[in-house]
């Protein structure tokens, strides 16, 4: 929670200059909260930078923690002069587990029929903005990844005040005839949950060797210890479940996101196997005024050699909204 008594400066006061180094390592505010949101649900959560900078959120994919979002990449973006948060989507982490609603009927749920799912998109962004009013801020910037592009399209949609920009990465709009996944990465998508922490290790290598960035190095070891530590952290194969209904289920927001009125970034991988280009070139059609990424040879990840362009991509949205 911001000190009510410290004003909070603008981006443009606390941006650092462009020679900082990429990747700093420098010190920063890091504190894990956990708190209670409008929905009920609690959200846990961790802060980088410093208290009075411009808040951006970070919105991660299905099924990944919130230590999806490297430190490194966290402090970098905070190094910019924002006061950078990332925090666990319900049912995974440290974050509510809604184990009441079962397990979800996944034929329905791959029909499209929405009451086969526990919950939807819509409720996670509304998540999504009770954090924000939970971080004593009238609005942040928002910044989703895959599923959590969908997370922060909705809040815009649904919570246009709490809005200050959005940049939506490796996403689509919910309209099925945009970015299809192709069948060797939805396989691995809709894969039974691993039931141990070394068979959970070897899945997350083979899906990554499916959706990665083909342009990029594959670092194995590197995934191996990130999933070894994330199945430490939190494993629950029903919340994954559920959070796959939320996006099998979901509607097309297409109609919706035309009318916004926010500074809007859209980042894709030239070769993304699982959200297809097309579904980030149609949500930056969709929204008027958006700035198209596409980076050649990343596929549905953020590999360490893009970070400083889509930071730079990133940082120059958040300024187009606080100039």
């Amino acid at each position: 929670m911001a000190s009510s008594t410290s004003p909070r400066r603008s981006f443009l006061e606390t941006e650092r200059g462009a020679n900082e180094p990429p990747f700093p390592c420098w010190s920063t505010l890091r504190a894990m909260v956990r708190a209670t949101i409008s929905t009920g649900i609690e959200l846990e959560y961790e802060v980088f930078g410093e208290p009075e900078a411009p808040t951006l959120v970070l919105v991660m994919g299905f099924a990944l923690q919130m230590t999806g979002w490297d430190p490194r990449f966290c402090q970098s973006l905070a190094a910019r002069g924002l006061r950078v948060v990332r925090f666990d989507n319900r049912d995974v982490g440290k974050s509510t587990k809604l184990a009441h609603a079962g397990f979800p009927d996944f034929p329905r749920a791959l029909q499209g029929d929405r009451s086969a799912a526990p919950y939807a998109i819509e409720d996670m962004a509304d998540d999504l903005a009770g954090l924000i009013v939970a971080l004593g801020v009238p609005a942040a910037h928002i910044l989703g990844l895959s599923m959590g592009g969908f997370i922060v399209q909705e809040t815009a949609i649904r919570h246009p005040g709490r809005v200050l920009s959005l940049a939506s990465m490796l996403s689509s709009t919910g309209n099925r005839r945009a970015g299809q996944a192709s069948p060797e990465a939805m396989a691995v998508l809709l894969a039974p949950s691993p039931p141990d922490r070394e068979d959970a290790v070897d899945h997350a290598v083979s899906t990554w060797r499916v959706i990665g960035s083909p342009g990029f190095p594959f670092d194995e070891a590197a995934i191996r210890r990130r999933s070894g530590e994330a199945w430490d952290r939190d494993h629950d194969g029903a919340g994954m479940a559920r959070q796959a209904a939320a996006i099998l289920t979901q509607r097309d927001r297409s109609a919706d996101l035309a009318r916004l009125r926010v500074p809007a970034l859209v980042v894709h991988g030239a070769n993304d196997p699982l959200v297809h280009v097309s579904g980030g070139e149609a949500t930056a059609r969709a929204i008027p005024g958006a700035r198209l990424l596409v980076v050649p040879g990343m596929g549905h990840d953020l590999p360490q050699p893009v970070w400083l362009r889509v930071i730079d991509a990133v940082v120059d949205n958040i300024r187009r909204a606080e100039a």
